[in-house]
């Protein structure tokens, strides 16, 4: 059965606008959580889906009942500042990327600030104690109350000024009871500093043992935090780097040719219908046909096949390829978005704002640990006090309870590695369409592929000749193909693309005529010449050897197309016409096989055809003479016996069985990738791609899975540690500055086993 989230996805694509914000002011998986809530709760918002690592929100609404300005005035009453995206992508990156920095920035000035103010702090402070000496030095020049007013001047501006951003976003999300990790911090180094201040102020107040500062426990924390989060925004920006190098492959100016003659413009000025010249070593603007001239192109940007392909007039050629040697003029025939380029950006940013149905859960989960983690630190705090051990000791664990329990770690498990795996997948000619693909190709065990298109090469071709005594192949090559230029049937065609790929003279024909269902016959230079099937020689009165008999029915055996070639009065050869199998057909059904995945070939060709396609392959199951429309119906019937399927097609006639399957792969040509029903869409007809793809998807939700392990097991192990639960047996408590830097290191853990996607070996 489909699975019911992607079924839901797809209906919301199908229905409504939207529109993409720009989110700022998102620390961790409850703003996610937060922003979403503020989102829907607009009359006429059907669905938002917010993105921690990419800081973007997908808003799905009815234009008859809201408008974007009311959706970014709602998320902005929660606290937090949307921007719509325009229809430039490059413009609304280069935003991104500028706002980025300037986080960055930020965050290292504040985190040098405060590095610089906490160093000395924890000298003063932790100093006495691993060197005695200092101590008593520090005691001969001023009191131990004097050195912690010291302290209170060094970290009060380290919590009030470099910490700023806590408070900033921490206040208000309290006010509007709606904490979140910035709260958590801010509550965390707030009441520490609260206390040590009034102990410094009043001791009294206190039992002697209770009389302790936590000035440098402040300093550590907020310095801590500040690290990780500068840390972190230094990795999305890697993570995210996928889709500047896409949108850098666009040049920026363009070579057109009007009326004046030839003038450089902005490439985004290009329009369509306009003549583009191209000269060697540059890079196409926008897409179009050739219409003077001829190069070789480097296309490896769409098909991740870095050999250059020939293009000359009538071609069709890519915005961002890359001319390797002569120039031409093309005719612009998609411009702006619209362009391939333009697609695989508008893809892959939507992949990466999608969400695989495993994040609703964790996104539900991360909305209450907040309010879980400070009911737990009260309640120690109170238990602990109750006890009897005293105001400090209830402090240090509530302010573990808060600072471990931060959900910065559950925000990015997942969102990362989605982006990671798109950018990789988009350098290699794989495109994921659906943030669902992931999560569905790791439950996938069965995958059903096309045949003609998809594991051949769609077309058929001379694949074998074999020549009776007396004759040599290329001559009778070029007389078979002199007769067969004036057939439309799709053999001639092979028999002639054969002739004229190793440049054979054809001569003419005359005298032509064409039986329907046997053949074809002319004379070529005064000599009579047939070609046809083997009923044709019966028509003809020619009789065949037995070695080009027998030669033909081995063919067939093998899905081969066999048909004679009659020079005069003698049966000169028999050729083989096949739809030949892609080079890396195999190496792709091994590499599934690999995965324990299990093949059937779904094709509407003839059985004895599609079973030595298979037999070549290596698959085992083959359903043939399948109509497209019947293609689907057999995905379903897998389906109902509890498999979890992907289809592999073209895109085209296999529509119907992509958005069927649970995981649908189209195969693109490069110049058709908006394939609306795919999950993931292969640039290049290459198979191996396809399993990489199926590949990379595995790999990248299991790389989801161990985040989201790491980041659920840090959560309920440390938190009930913080809390104080070891400390009756075994006297083990978690201080405030340990549990900032789990925090800091729970993140810095999730953002880096992400990373590893960046170089994941796609080899098929």
């Amino acid at each position: 059965m489909v699975d019911a989230q992607r079924s839901e996805s797809q209906a919301e694509l199908a229905t409504g606008s939207a529109i993409q914000l720009a989110i700022e002011g998102m620390t961790c998986a409850s703003c996610v959580a937060r922003v979403e809530r503020l989102a829907t709760r607009l009359p006429g918002v059907e669905a938002a889906a917010v993105n921690l690592a990419t800081a973007q929100a997908t808003v799905r609404y009815d234009a008859a009942q809201a408008t974007p300005e009311q959706i970014v005035a709602a998320i902005a009453q929660g606290g937090f500042q949307a921007t719509l995206r325009t229809a430039d992508a490059a413009a609304d990156d280069a935003a991104a990327a500028a706002r980025s920095a300037r986080e960055q920035r930020s965050l290292w000035r504040d985190l040098w600030f405060a590095a610089a103010l906490t160093l000395p702090l924890v000298l003063l402070s932790m100093g006495p104690m691993l060197w005695p000496g200092l101590g008593e030095a520090m005691t001969a020049l001023l009191p131990r109350g004097g050195w912690w007013w010291i302290e209170w001047l060094l970290v009060t501006p380290v919590l009030l000024w470099a910490g700023r951003r806590f408070f900033r976003h921490g206040v208000p999300a309290l006010l509007r009871l709606t904490p979140e990790m910035n709260a958590l911090v801010m509550l965390g180094t707030t009441s520490a500093w609260l206390y040590s201040t009034v102990v410094l102020l009043a001791p009294e107040l206190f039992p002697e043992g209770a009389r302790g500062v936590y000035f440098e426990a402040i300093g550590v924390i907020v310095t801590l935090v500040l690290l990780g989060r500068y840390l972190e925004s230094k990795s999305r920006g890697r993570a995210s780097a996928a889709i500047r190098r896409l949108l850098a492959l666009q040049p920026p100016t363009a070579c057109v040719v009007r009326a004046g003659g030839e003038e450089e413009i902005a490439a985004t000025q290009v329009e369509s219908g306009e003549r583009v010249v191209v000269r060697p070593g540059e890079r196409l603007p926008v897409d179009g046909k050739i219409v003077e001239g001829s190069s070789y192109v480097d296309e490896s940007m769409v098909t991740g096949e870095p050999v250059p392909v020939a293009r000359g007039v009538g071609d069709e050629v890519i915005g961002g390829t890359v001319n390797r040697s002569g120039a031409f003029v093309y005719v612009a025939t998609r411009v702006g978005a619209a362009t391939v380029l333009g697609q695989i950006v508008r893809m892959v940013e939507e992949a990466q704002a999608a969400k695989p149905p495993i994040q609703a859960l964790v996104d539900r989960i991360a909305g209450v640990v907040v309010w879980a983690a400070i009911a737990v630190a009260l309640s120690a705090a109170v238990l602990w006090w109750g006890l009897g051990f005293g105001v400090d000791h209830a402090l240090v664990v509530a302010a573990a309870v808060l600072l471990i329990a931060c959900p910065c770690a559950m925000g990015l498990a997942t969102p990362l590695a989605i982006m990671v795996g798109t950018g990789r997948g988009a350098e290699q000619g794989i495109l994921f369409r659906r943030g669902a693909a992931f999560q569905a190709a790791a439950e996938v065990d069965t995958v059903a592929l096309d045949k003609t298109g998809t594991l051949t090469l769609g077309a058929p071709q001379l694949v074998a000749i074999e020549v009776a005594d007396g004759f040599f192949a290329d001559d009778v090559l070029a007389q078979a193909a002199a007769v067969e230029q004036r057939s439309e049937h799709p053999l001639a065609e092979a028999v002639v693309a054969a002739a004229q790929q190793r440049r054979l003279q054809i001569g003419e024909v005359t005298a032509f005529a064409a039986e329907p269902g046997y053949g074809v016959q002319g004379e070529v230079d005064g000599v009579r010449v047939a070609v046809g099937a083997w009923r044709f020689l019966d028509r003809l009165g020619v009789p065949v050897s037995r070695p080009l008999y027998e030669q033909a029915a081995r063919w067939a055996e093998e899905g081969r197309t066999a048909f004679y070639v009659v020079i005069g009065e003698r049966v000169a050869a028999v050729l083989a016409v096949a739809d030949p199998v892609k080079e890396g057909a195999a190496a792709a059904i091994r590499a599934l096989h690999g995965m324990g995945l299990r093949t059937l070939i779904l094709t509407g060709d003839h059985r004895a055809t599609a079973e030595a396609v298979a037999r070549k392959l290596g698959v085992a199951e083959v359903r043939s003479e399948v109509l497209p429309a019947d293609k689907a119906a057999a995905i379903a019937t897998l389906q109902g016996e509890g498999r979890r399927v992907a289809f592999i097609g073209d895109g085209i006639n296999d529509a119907p069985a992509l958005a069927r399957a649970d995981v649908g792969v189209a195969v693109g040509s490069g110049t058709d990738i908006a394939i609306e029903s795919a999950d993931v869409v292969v640039m290049s007809g290459d198979p191996r791609s396809m399993a990489r793809g199926l590949g990379l998807a595995r790999r990248t939700f299991k790389t989801i899975r161990q985040n989201l392990f790491w980041a659920f097991v840090y959560n309920l192990t440390l938190m009930p540690v913080a809390a104080g639960v070891l400390y009756p047996f075994w006297g083990v408590l978690l201080s405030p500055m340990m549990a900032a830097a789990a925090m800091t290191l729970s993140s810095l853990l999730v953002v880096s086993n992400s990373l590893r996607l960046r170089r994941a070996s796609l080899a098929a």
